[in-house]
């Protein structure tokens, strides 16, 4: 067959790239215009334009309509499995390519691929492909590489021009061979990785500790979390038995209350009771009085001298002794008592409860504080989580 005979000598990665997704095409379509896509690729881009009914080409976008019937491009496919069988793709996969973040290699030209290695004489940054000669030719040898860095002019002595690689201690700074041989000359000088190895163990010592630290403080935490759950459920109780108490108090006054209107009502039912009856009396005594003097009226008019004197004596007889003019009216009656020992009441219960709030305040304060104190050891902590 014709594609049997096709090089991939002579193509590169990115001819045979998805314009899409930029990885090397998976099952190939060509579409009317002449570009290649991946089938997933352009099956997705243009489920997003089936509300418009206008597909159209992501590279060079050419319309069509009705949607294109996409058919694998079976020569293409083949270019390339063989294109990821060379050594092509092995050397540039689509992987490679720098991204963000990435240290991009400084000799690559149009899409840049991710440098592996910076060499510090150099001052520049290496892909795979563009790092070859640092290792093939005789003049790269002495090359001091590194990995890959941005910035590589910050490790080039400002003064010599020379690589800093020697840490003074004394000045706690980065020099180069030449500055430990002038200006830091009799300095404690070290290598920079002989001073890398100094504080990378500070560095795991440091590391420990703050490990430690942490595990600590999370075991406050838990302990905190159990504290504030305590004191959740113990301020709740107090509030509870607090509001029972509050209500057994008015309660109980509500039946004092109770009492003493009953007291009042019976005495004035017992008052009104005996005016009824002094009311009815006197009444009764108007009455009889008023017959009485209609009799004697009528007797003084008689001519008759005979019943004059034959009546007069029974006319003129008292009405008895059970007059109620004997009784005495307060006008001014009112429970002006009852009202002041009501108030002396009043005066004595807010004397009682001021005095008790006074003792209760400092209770509730010495939660609060126990609560804020930061207690220095662990055993007070636990102390404190229990009072």
């Amino acid at each position: 067959m014709a594609e049997s005979s096709i090089s991939v000598d002579q193509f590169s990665a990115d001819q045979f790239s998805c314009p899409v997704c930029l990885d090397l095409l998976k099952d190939p379509v060509a579409i009317l215009c002449g570009h290649s896509f991946c089938k997933v690729c352009i099956n997705g881009f243009w489920d997003q334009e089936d509300v418009k009914g206008v597909y159209s080409c992501p590279q060079c976008r050419e319309t069509f309509t009705p949607r294109p019937v996409l058919r694998r491009n079976n020569m293409l496919a083949e270019v390339v499995e063989r294109l990821k069988k060379t050594e092509l793709h092995a050397a540039s996969p689509a992987h490679c390519y720098a991204g963000p973040g990435d240290v991009e290699c400084d000799f690559c030209t149009g899409r840049k691929h991710k440098a592996v290695k910076s060499c510090l004489v150099c001052l520049a940054s290496f892909c795979e492909d563009h790092l070859k000669p640092h290792f093939q030719s005789p003049a790269f040898k002495k090359h001091k590489l590194v990995e890959a860095c941005a910035e590589l002019q910050e490790k080039i002595c400002s003064q010599h021009d020379k690589l800093i690689e020697i840490f003074c201690r004394t000045d706690q700074s980065f020099i180069c061979y030449l500055c430990s041989m002038d200006e830091h000359k009799g300095h404690d000088t070290v290598s920079t990785k002989a001073e890398r190895m100094k504080k990378q163990n500070e560095l795991q010592e440091e590391q420990m500790k703050s490990q430690q630290r942490i595990q600590e403080k999370q075991e406050k935490v838990q302990e905190l979390k159990q504290t504030v759950d305590t004191i959740k459920m113990r301020s709740q109780a107090a509030v509870d038995e607090s509001e029972k108490i509050f209500t057994e108090m008015i309660s109980s006054m509500e039946k004092k209350r109770s009492e003493v209107k009953e007291m009042i009502r019976a005495q004035e039912k017992a008052d009104l009771s005996r005016a009824e009856r002094l009311l009815k009396q006197l009444e009764q005594e108007i009455a009889d009085l008023k017959r009485r003097v209609t009799e004697l009226e009528q007797l003084s008019h008689t001519h008759d001298h005979i019943h004059f004197l034959q009546s007069f004596p029974s006319l003129c007889v008292s009405p008895g002794s059970e007059d109620s003019s004997s009784f005495t009216v307060h006008q001014h009656l009112s429970f002006d008592g009852v009202r002041k020992s009501l108030s002396d009441l009043k005066k004595r219960v807010e004397e009682i409860c001021e005095e008790e709030f006074n003792k209760i305040r400092p209770q509730v304060a010495a939660v609060q504080m126990i609560l804020l104190s930061e207690p220095e050891y662990r055993e007070d902590f636990l102390q404190c989580r229990f009072l």
